[in-house]
């Protein structure tokens, strides 16, 4: 039975997959994430993969263009489709256009670039600065996926949960000795904190991280064609209400900052109320313990250091100033407590994570290890195929899984990409990125330091990823911060630009590595499903070329139609890396912000010791649970409470709501239908939203 459904599962990869209509669906869906993802993103720093949404969404079109079609839409290709938008979805965040760029564009001073005036992007510029970064984490994550996906077998949960539900829609079987546990997806939040994704996001901020998002386990194996249609019509419910929401404050601006706690709260401290149902379905996908850590952080921020600080003369600014008002001051204490939560969580995760490859690998110090590491090609037989026939004989398919039992199977080598053509594409990449570099920046960015951030971003790619298969948690937002750390030592503080060469460096770290945990979190999908690899590379390429084109317009677009920095887009994520850059690169911070950012720094980063330590072992796994994210403590200070509040209500309603519904074995799913249709409406509605703002379309 068991040979019989490996059987069936290698077959799978010779269905067509990369055909223009999956091609069209894919650019379309992810078209739709990269707009909802620019618009919160620039909003709080929030950025998410959308793997499930994806998968659901491209169903959801093909079925009901099923009578038309000519031939059935199959499982892999579901997988495409979902691996196109996912790698198109992400560009706000891959190429740093919700972090890196408007922090250059926006907050660098002339003398920190070394040069007579701020600098100011092209739009073609802009392009050519994307495609550098697209590439180079492709490549390397497909040397990576033997060794960690199919030697290894890590679990990914979030790729897991997708597959789960590719699974399901189309009544096909996941093989029993690649099912894992699963998990929601995970998200990104600009600086990769909300990508436990993603990418998304180990903490909400995606990308660059993902917060603590989501650990809760998804049951998807009960889907009926009843229940389908039941969830489709939660997501256009759902979808709906937030698109009339995302209409109606455009015409009502009010409706975002409800003085709910009195006037002298809202002037003079920012407390206010933003019913935004996207925000409440972040909330619901975040989780009771990320959201509370975040409503944690809000009060302590705003409610107690924020006001003490005005209070003893700190900040005398306007209490939303990022320099001199409390916002400005907090902000300190904010951005070390998510560094030592991240660098502490990364270098804690990753130990455990070495520790255990080197259990399972009796020869890891060996030679032969490292060879098998980066090894690409198939160890299984090829399979022929007649050209009017795709049927194997099933003999022959369980001839190539005789393998070695701690191997997992894997695709016959024409599925497979060749490791030719992936070294060439590495080498190439790096090329492309440096020219790229050199042809936006010129004089102002040497070349040495682009080639230390991509070889940097290669390394701690293998330790990311391995964290993101291990615990759902690609620390970006970490791999960030530390690459901003190494470069503030390898570009001297006396060099003129040093504030924007630490910047460009840490985009090019951050944007490698988190390409390669999402393209890993997809093979893995893939790979359960019993996708052609070869196929899913493909769609990462053409999702990254769309991705940088769209992207640097989508950018664009926005900073021409809105003001930014302004109250609707504060890209808190950008002063995030601009103040960073300025800390490790010796620049003082505000009266008597050091010593707190230095006490909280060192509290949060025994939590999040302890909160990793805890992670990890099977007996105390659920106190985790009960101490704060210091990433999401982190957030919660740097925006402003409106945006908490929502989160908070979203993420205690679905914790309310699931622990009454325990027993409908639909709840989970339902719960994340309802946060997708919540997420993607406002955000595709913020399409509408921007072309009435560019007409001069009057509010009321």
């Amino acid at each position: 039975m068991v040979h019989h459904q490996h059987a069936e599962w290698l077959r799978k990869a010779d269905l067509p997959q990369v055909t223009p209509r999956s091609i069209i669906a894919g650019l379309a869906i992810g078209t739709i994430v990269l707009f909802s993802n620019f618009q919160f993103g620039l909003q709080t720093g929030w950025v998410s993969m959308m793997s499930l949404p994806s998968a659901l969404l491209g169903f959801a079109a093909f079925k009901s263009l099923q009578p038309r079609l000519g031939y059935a839409f199959s499982d892999v290709e579901n997988v495409f489709v979902q691996s196109l938008a996912v790698a198109v979805g992400t560009g706000p965040l891959a190429y740093g256009f919700v972090g890196v760029i408007p922090a250059i564009e926006k907050f660098l001073t002339p003398e920190e670039a070394n040069t007579q005036d701020p600098i100011r992007f092209s739009t073609l510029q802009l392009i050519i600065w994307s495609l550098g970064l697209a590439f180079f984490g492709v490549f390397f994550a497909v040397l990576l996926r033997k060794q960690i996906i199919v030697r290894e077998k890590l679990k990914f949960p979030s790729g897991s949960a997708t597959a789960t539900m590719i699974a399901v829609l189309h009544q096909s079987e996941v093989p029993e000795s690649t099912a894992e546990s699963t998990a929601l997806e995970g998200q990104n939040d600009h600086e990769g904190l909300l990508q436990r994704r993603s990418s998304s996001e180990d903490s909400p901020y995606t990308s660059d991280d993902s917060t603590d998002d989501v650990d809760q386990t998804v049951e998807l194996e009960h889907l009926s064609k009843k229940t389908y249609s039941n969830n489709i019509r939660i997501l256009l419910s759902s979808f709906t209400i937030s698109a009339f929401y995302s209409l109606a404050s455009y015409f009502l601006p009010i409706v975002r900052n409800l003085p709910i706690f009195g006037e002298n709260l809202a002037k003079n401290y920012l407390w206010t109320f933003q019913p935004s149902p996207a925000y409440i379905g972040q909330g619901i996908i975040m989780g009771l313990p990320t959201v509370t850590s975040m409503l944690f952080g809000a009060v302590l921020g705003w409610a107690v250091l924020g006001p003490m600080a005005q209070s003893l003369g700190w900040a005398t600014g306007p209490v939303d100033d990022w320099k001199t008002g409390s916002q400005g001051w907090i902000l300190w204490i904010s951005l070390t407590i998510m560094v030592a939560d991240t660098v502490v969580s990364f270098f804690v995760i990753t130990g455990v994570s070495v520790y255990k490859m080197i259990m399972r690998n009796p020869n890891f110090h060996g030679r032969g290890y490292w060879n098998k590491l980066f090894k690409t090609e198939s160890r299984y037989q090829p399979v022929n195929h007649s050209s009017n026939d795709v049927e194997i004989e099933e003999s022959e398919a369980v001839e190539g899984l005789k393998e070695n039992d701690e191997d997992e199977p894997d695709a016959s080598p024409e599925h497979l990409v060749p490791n030719s053509v992936t070294i060439f594409g590495l080498v190439i990449s790096f090329i492309l990125c440096i020219i790229a570099v050199k042809a936006v920046f010129g004089s102002l960015c040497s070349v040495y330091p682009v080639v230390i951030a991509i070889f940097l971003a290669l390394f701690l790619s293998i330790l990311g990823v391995r964290a993101l298969g291990e615990t759902d948690l690609n620390p970006v937002s970490g791999i960030g911060k530390i690459s901003q750390v190494i470069f503030a030592l390898v570009v001297p503080r006396s060099h003129p630009g040093s504030v924007l060469i630490n910047l460009v460096a840490g985009g090019i770290t951050e944007a490698g590595a988190q390409q390669a945990g999402d393209l890993m979190q997809d093979l893995k999908t893939g790979h359960l499903i019993g996708a052609s690899p070869r196929a899913q590379f493909v769609a990462q390429l053409i999702g990254s070329v769309w991705s940088a084109l769209l992207s640097a317009v989508v950018y664009r677009l926005y900073d021409t139609v809105y003001d930014v920095p302004g109250s609707l887009f504060r890209i808190p994520t950008a002063v995030i890396w601009i103040d960073c850059s300025r800390l490790v690169t010796g620049e003082g911070i505000p009266p008597h912000a050091g010593g707190f950012a230095l006490a909280f720094g060192l509290l949060f980063g025994v939590l999040a010791t302890a909160k990793v330590v805890l992670h990890q072992s099977s007996r105390h796994a659920w106190a985790a649970a009960y101490i704060p994210s210091g990433v999401a403590v982190g957030i919660g200070i740097y925006n402003s409470p409106s945006f908490t509040l929502a989160r908070f209500i979203g993420g205690f309603g679905a914790w309310y709501w699931l622990k009454r519904q325990r027993e409908n074995k639909d709840a989970q799913l339902n719960m994340v239908v309802l946060s997708s249709g919540l997420v993607l409406g406002e955000g595709v509605f913020s399409i509408a939203n921007l072309f009435m703002t560019a007409l001069g379309v009057p509010h009321f």
